[in-house]
């Protein structure tokens, strides 16, 4: 092998490993970022949820998946208003029309009927009975 060859051979070698280290070394608000949206998805933590969603707030699929961690939390309220947001941003989401009517029904838990009052009339007025 020549000197010319190898220095090239050299060359390109550096260059590849240089050009893979850069892919990887993401400054760290990136890194960050992507942690955010994995733990939002994933494991439906609703911290993760709205920091990512402070960096990215026009991503239907993280709007979803912070109204889907709020149902899970008990917060049903908030996560309508979400998969409200998400649907103005996504009208055609597959499975988001469900997800909505589903948290609109726990708004309004089913109550159980209250028995009227049942009122006791007489005849005689109360200064006329006689007992």
């Amino acid at each position: 092998m020549s000197a010319s060859t190898s220095k090239l051979l050299l060359m390109a070698t550096l260059l590849v490993s240089a050009a893979a280290w850069s892919v990887e070394a993401s400054s760290p608000a990136e890194a960050a970022a992507k942690r955010d949206s994995a733990r939002c998805v994933t494991q439906a933590d609703v911290d993760a949820c709205n920091d990512a969603i402070r960096r990215n707030p026009s991503n239907p699929q993280l709007l979803v998946a912070l109204a889907d961690a709020l149902l899970r939390a008990k917060r049903p309220a908030d996560a309508v208003r979400n998969y409200r947001r998400a649907a103005a941003l996504a009208p055609h989401m597959p499975g988001l029309a469900a997800k909505l009517s589903d948290a609109e029904s726990q708004l309004a838990p089913e109550r159980t009927p209250v028995p009227a009052r049942r009122t006791r009339y007489s005849n005689a007025a109360p200064e006329t009975q006689s007992h």
